[in-house]
């Protein structure tokens, strides 16, 4: 009989999960003061690139569920940190906007967000970080088309 952790710790499906946990307690801890959570900080970060986008733009930008997303833009709505008007393009659809608060939070939770990718290359050996991206980055390519 195999042991479970034997097989959990082969498994990419369960050791991306435990990695994706890891990222996120170390951006809870370095980027505390912004109050922001991961996705919610992938959220301003796209907003803040790309004026106007609608929910649906974000959910292809972010790779966010559309329930996901709905909930953490009425969050972000409820702090003050975006707000939204009906798409030019689409009356039925709402472009999001980053708020000055927004851009602050964004400003504050920055730091953190590069000592959390510092922290977690830090785990690999120089020469395989760049390689670890790539493939991180395939996984996700194949996988979305």
């Amino acid at each position: 009989m195999v042991k479970a952790g034997n097989h959990l710790n082969r498994s990419a499906m369960h050791l991306l999960h435990r990695a994706g946990q890891c990222a996120a307690d170390i951006f809870s801890a370095e980027a505390r003061a912004s109050g922001l959570t991961p996705r919610q900080y992938a959220v301003l970060m796209v907003v803040a690139e790309e004026e106007g986008l609608t929910q649906t733009d974000l959910v292809e930008r972010t790779g966010i569920d559309r329930s996901t997303l709905a909930d953490i833009v009425a969050r972000l709505l409820g702090r003050g940190l975006i707000q939204r008007r009906r798409a030019k393009e689409d009356a039925r659809a709402y472009a999001i906007k980053l708020t000055p608060q927004g851009a602050r939070a964004l400003r504050e939770a920055q730091p953190g967000a590069t000592a959390t990718d510092t922290q977690l290359l830090a785990s690999l050996p120089p020469a395989k970080r760049e390689d670890f991206l790539e493939s991180l980055s395939l996984i996700v390519t194949a996988i979305r088309k």
